[in-house]
Order: C-alpha cells, then sequence, then structure tokens
C-alpha cells in the first residue's frame, strides 16, 4: 500500500482519515493484518450443546464453520470446498453428522477431514490425497468463560493475554450469572457501514447517546442520566474499550415488573460473584478489539463483520441467566428485540447515523476530510479500584486507542 498509515491515523493528535472507512485497498491489507492476527469471535458455548451442532459465522469477511466435535472441543474451518470453492455448509445453523458440498459431493466430517469423493477410484484414479485437501482450519481457538474465539494467526498471544485488563470488564458480562443461556435466535441484518464505525462507537461512545438517542429515550420512559451523572471510560493498548456510569446501575430500558423483581432479587449473587464494583457499576458499552461488542444491562452482544469497506452484517445475541424463570427470560428476550435489534429502536438511530456517514464518504472532497478524536486528550489516568487506564466516560480516550491499536498492525510486517 502507498499511503502511510501514519499519515492517516494520528492517535497522539486525535485524528482519523476519513479514507479509512472507505478505501477498497486500505480495506484488503485490514482484512489480512487487522482480521488475520485478531481474535475473533465464534459463537457461545451453548449455541452448540450437542455432537454435531453446528453455525456458521465469519472470521473478518470469510465464511467458517464452527461445530461441536463430540469429544468436548469444538472446531471451526473455512466454509469452502477444496475443490471449487463452495460454501460445505449453506444453512445458519443445525445438527449434522459430515458436510456434504452441494455442487460436486465432497463430504468432510466434523473436524473438517475430507472424508469422501465421489468418482475417486474411477475419476480420479485413487490418486486424490484426501489427507492433505481437508477445509482450512481456524488453527487456535479459546474457551473464555463460555465464549469461543478463534485466531488464525499462530504466533498471535494467548486468549487471556490478547484481553489484558479488558478481562476484569468482559467479566462484568461474561461472569455475571452463574449459567449463562441464549435467549432466542440472532438476529442478522446488514448495515451499509465501515465495520470501523460501530466498532468504535461501542469502544468509546456514550456522547452520541443523549442526542442521537434523545427521542427513544423518552418512548423508554423513566429517569436514565442527568448532566451530573459521573462515569469512567476503560482503554486498552489492545484496542479494547468500555465506558459506564458510576451511579447505581443506570439503565435506559425497561424489562417489565417480572424482570425488575428479578433483578433486584438476583443483586446480592451479582455483587458475591463480580465484588459490589463490577455488578452495580460496570453496566456500560464495549468493545473487544475489532469487531466483538456487548452491552451490559441490556444483555446483548454483537459481531460487526465486514463486507468490504461500505458494508456489514450484524449477528446480534441476547445473554440471560439460565436459572431464572421462563418469564423473565422472555421478558429480557423481547426488550432486547424492542431496543437492540434489527428492528430496535436505539440499534435504528445508530445504523442511521453509520450509513448517513458513510453516504457522505461517497464524495471525494469528504473521503479527504479528517475526523476529530480530541475529547479528553491529556486526561487519561487511573483510578482507584479500575485497572487500566481510564478518563472521564465523556473522552474518546478508547477510539484513540483503539486506532492506535488498528494502525501498529496494519504497519507490522508479517
Amino acid at each position: 500500500m502507498s499511503t502511510r498509515i501514519s499519515d492517516l491515523v494520528d492517535p497522539v493528535e486525535g485524528r482519523v482519515s476519513a479514507r479509512i472507512y472507505a478505501d477498497e485497498q486500505i480495506y484488503d491489507v485490514e482484512m489480512e493484518r487487522v482480521f488475520g492476527r485478531s481474535w475473533l469471535f465464534l459463537a457461545h458455548e451453548s449455541m452448540l450443546p450437542k455432537r454435531g451442532d453446528y453455525i456458521t459465522t465469519s472470521m473478518g469477511d470469510d465464511p467458517v464453520v464452527v461445530v461441536n466435535r463430540g469429544d468436548g472441543e469444538v472446531a471451526a474451518f473455512m466454509n469452502q470446498c477444496r475443490h471449487r470453492g463452495m460454501r460445505i455448509c449453506r444453512a445458519d445453523q443445525g445438527n449434522a453428522r459430515a458436510f456434504t458440498c452441494s455442487y460436486h459431493g465432497w463430504v468432510y466430517d466434523l473436524q473438517g477431514n475430507l472424508t469422501q469423493v465421489p468418482h475417486e477410484d474411477d475419476g480420479y484414479l485413487g490418486a486424490l490425497d484426501k489427507s492433505q485437501m481437508g477445509a482450512l482450519r481456524v488453527p487456535r481457538i479459546a474457551n473464555y468463560r463460555g465464549f469461543l474465539f478463534g485466531c488464525w494467526d499462530e504466533k498471535a498471544p494467548s486468549f487471556e493475554d490478547y484481553l489484558g485488563d479488558m478481562a476484569w470488564y468482559f467479566d462484568s458480562f461474561a461472569n455475571r450469572y452463574e449459567n449463562n443461556e441464549i435467549l432466542g435466535a440472532p438476529n442478522r441484518w446488514t448495515i451499509e457501514c465501515n465495520w470501523k464505525f460501530p466498532s468504535e462507537q461501542f469502544a468509546t461512545d456514550v456522547y452520541h447517546a443523549e442526542t442521537s438517542h434523545i427521542s427513544a429515550l423518552i418512548a423508554q420512559g423513566g429517569d436514565w442520566v442527568t448532566a451530573d451523572t459521573k462515569g469512567l471510560q476503560f482503554s486498552s493498548p489492545g484496542g479494547h474499550g468500555t465506558g459506564f456510569y458510576l451511579d447505581d446501575a443506570p439503565d435506559m430500558t425497561d424489562y417489565g415488573p417480572a424482570a425488575r423483581q428479578y433483578r433486584a432479587e438476583s443483586r446480592e449473587r451479582e455483587v458475591e460473584r463480580l465484588g459490589e464494583t463490577r455488578a452495580v457499576h460496570v453496566r456500560g458499552h464495549n468493545t473487544i478489539f475489532p469487531n466483538f461488542s456487548f452491552l451490559i444491562g441490556t444483555n446483548t452482544f454483537r459481531v460487526w463483520h465486514p463486507r468490504g469497506p461500505h458494508q456489514i452484517e450484524v449477528m446480534t445475541w441476547t445473554l440471560g441467566d439460565a436459572d431464572a424463570p421462563d418469564e423473565v427470560k422472555d421478558a429480557m428476550r423481547r426488550n432486547a428485540l424492542r431496543t437492540f435489534s434489527a428492528g430496535g429502536i436505539f440499534e435504528a438511530e445508530d445504523g442511521e447515523n453509520w450509513a448517513e456517514i458513510q453516504d457522505v464518504l461517497k464524495g471525494g472532497r469528504a473521503r479527504r476530510s479528517s475526523f476529530d478524536f480530541t475529547m479528553g486528550r491529556g486526561a487519561a489516568g487511573t483510578t482507584e479500584g479500575y485497572p487500566g487506564t481510564t478518563n472521564n466516560i465523556y473522552s474518546e480516550e478508547a477510539g484513540r486507542s483503539f486506532y492506535r491499536r488498528w494502525a501498529q498492525l496494519m504497519e507490522e510486517d508479517q
């Protein structure tokens, strides 16, 4: 790539070129260097309870199959036949004993090994070495509190090292309940925007909420926050970020009386598991770099799958307490649909913002502009009781770290 990344991203001064959201060449490089080297979310283990249970998803823009092998482990491999490149699994999820390419009938087992080939003897004359023709496997898979992440890079740090201080914040979501359960089916839809807009927003940007979501907040009713409500933003050298208010678990949504009562009753158990600081206060927006985001409180998590520089495919799930009554689970599932789903009132407003920006970037002069990330610059420090670097919740500390990590990966040689 002829353009220097340092000319496009300056995290010290807080400047980011608009080109990084709309340039085909930059997109191709980031698929190789950012998504090829980072840990990427694959599935939650509760999605794959039985041998042969599978889902299809993506790592970057590459399709993969994630499957329960039946030996206590999960396999992940490219959803691509080695013969002509057809997908070997065309369903979103299900249960299978093997995966058969619908083009020429090549068959792969639950670990991605090629096991059967039509006309192997009379067509290939017995010369096809099936042992060398298995689906391309994801070499590294980590299971962190039931969340499965994969990485193409065998030299990358372990997932725990990759998370660093972000693990403390992620645990307030992943370890809040003794038993987690995915509630209902996932939502899946596309938005015409670059993947970095939503990833960055969930890492760093609570600033937009009181403007973009004011109508949705009014529709939800109740008190949310005031101008005097204080909060923190955490930023990580790994590009991860989170923001949260410090008062008593402010919530922008209403689950209804049954869920409110259950959540109040379960507060003591959550404090016992996480400590009061995390159980009560760390309940905001979060991104694990590069494209896995979650919202504590509304209990949704999502992946922003890149589909070229101008489009993303969003997959979202609701995480619930497996031990909660069915009435409470249903209330949480419906609340997620109403707020942060394809038809959710908050999600629709976010998607409109990102798509509008992407549309503006069709202009040549617009792509030569730069965006401002100076909020809170120079004010970062530490806060007792909260790991890592922190700043005021109304800052762009995590945004600068997000793009600092992005630039490091884009500039590093293999």
